[in-house]
């Protein structure tokens, strides 16, 4: 039986839904495959992002930006977006079962020197941690269930 998708998306798909990606696929291990996408995206992956994710032991350095139409012909069991603009434009899916929002402050916004911009960036990274952590544990809960 194939692995489910779970989807994460947000509009650049250079910050939030990468912290989101590399926290739920840290957490979830291999029981799902987890991507992220955005309905416009900048093209890169943040390189704040990348420095808070590393500080608690995720790499996220080889993400890279897409567009959620790349998984239009894909099956996509869950999809979750974490910023109103994505909820907004989301698709269906195909074989979408479930879908999420739960929006974050966007951390790109954050001004500032850089170690002001990093207290924004672990705030949303850990913000978003609890959230994708109690997900992938009600999920793992539910496999062992069934």
């Amino acid at each position: 039986m194939s692995k489910p998708t779970i989807l994460i998306l947000c509009t650049g798909n250079s910050c939030r839904s990468h912290l989101a990606e590399g926290i739920l696929r840290s957490a979830i291990a291999d029981e799902c495959i987890i991507a992220s996408a955005g309905s416009k995206p900048a093209g890169y992956v943040h390189p704040l992002a990348i420095k808070v994710m590393a500080e608690i032991g995720i790499d996220i350095s080889a993400h890279r930006s897409k567009h959620m139409d790349d998984f239009l012909d894909q099956s996509v069991e869950t999809v979750i977006t974490v910023c109103g603009n994505a909820d907004q434009a989301c698709p269906i899916f195909p074989g979408q079962l479930n879908r999420h929002h739960w929006g974050f402050d966007d951390p790109a916004h954050a001004t500032g020197t850089e170690e002001e911009q990093l207290v924004v960036f672990r705030r949303v990274r850990d913000e978003i941690s609890k959230v994708f952590t109690a997900y992938a544990c009600g999920r793992l809960d539910q496999a062992k269930a069934n």
